[in-house]
């Protein structure tokens, strides 16, 4: 815990130790969660095949998406999301690579990892603007990425500032995790009944949801919309409950690219895909606007609950 900050920062890999074999590791490259264990259970995905050269974004854990969520451009083309006036304003969403800038990016460590007075572990990255960020979306920009490990909960505290005097500017913004799972067939996700879901297995048609509990047995990529501040997957690692909290973020995508998709992506094993499934709190369909010298914050807590005793 005495570790310096310049010294952290000279690595690629910043950890959070609470004891009891409950850590949290983070890549600066992206500020990616690559590991969340609890009792020395691992809570997080993270695939074989995953790349961690400092260049490709990295295939599993919690990857930071920031500035635009991958297909927003082809879904505002084919007038599934339709903001005329923001893209009037501020331009199309067709900036830089899939998902944004932020998880292809290496991040500041603002302070190292610092235990709090109730035994909690906390540390802040940074992300502003920089002549890599400024050759694919000009804008100023500063990002605070606060992290807190508990005894069984992980929280993200996001704040988003723009500095500028005179530029609004949009962005999506979402934390792309992956669970780690026994068998995705078996996981249920609470929360979404009710809730209208773009789904972009089926050329992005709009549906709504009319089941209590969702579960995934095929190829899943659904953005849905408005869901309220909480949900819960069951069969988690060891047969948990893994509980998600949310604030501002009013979307949630549920994500698994099953037998064949699996095959089209080279840093992701072929066979991986019963072991993971992502449910990402964001900002999807509607883009926050930032106005000059304004702040947006969000936050996530994933709280690890213990299985029933029967």
């Amino acid at each position: 815990m005495a570790t310096t900050a310049a010294a952290m920062a000279a690595t690629s890999v910043v950890v959070l130790d609470r004891g009891n074999n409950t850590t949290c590791t983070i890549n600066l490259h992206g500020a990616t969660v690559v590991s969340w264990r609890v009792n020395n259970q691992e809570q997080l995905f993270v695939s074989k095949l995953a790349s961690f050269d400092g260049k490709k974004a990295i295939r599993g854990g919690i990857p930071f998406v920031f500035r635009k969520f991958g297909d927003c451009q082809k879904l505002c083309s084919e007038k599934i999301l339709c903001f005329p006036t923001i893209t009037a304003q501020f331009g199309a969403w067709s900036f830089g690579p899939q998902h944004g800038f932020a998880r292809i990016t290496r991040w500041h460590l603002e302070r190292p990892p610092d235990r709090l007075h109730n035994g909690d572990v906390e540390a802040i990255f940074s992300l502003m603007d920089n002549d890599f960020t400024r050759s694919i979306w000009n804008y100023q920009f500063r990002i605070t990425y606060r992290l807190i490990l508990r005894e069984k909960e992980l929280h993200f505290h996001i704040g988003v500032y723009n500095p500028s005097k005179e530029l609004s500017f949009t962005f999506n913004m979402l934390l792309h995790t992956y669970l780690k799972v026994p068998d995705v067939r078996r996981c249920q996700i609470t929360g979404l009944q009710g809730c209208h879901f773009i789904d972009k297995t089926r050329e992005n048609s709009l549906y709504q949801e009319g089941r209590e509990v969702v579960t995934v047995n095929e190829w899943t990529d659904r953005i849905y919309q408005h869901t309220p501040q909480e949900h819960v997957i069951t069969n988690v690692v060891s047969g948990r409950k893994m509980r998600l909290h949310k604030y501002n973020f009013p979307d949630t995508v549920i994500w698994n690219p099953w037998i064949d998709r699996s095959r089209e992506m080279s840093d992701f094993g072929d066979d991986e895909f019963p072991n993971m499934l992502c449910v990402e709190a964001g900002n999807v369909t509607s883009p926050v606007i930032l106005l000059p010298g304004a702040a947006f914050e969000a936050s996530q807590i994933l709280q690890v609950e213990q299985p029933v005793m029967k």
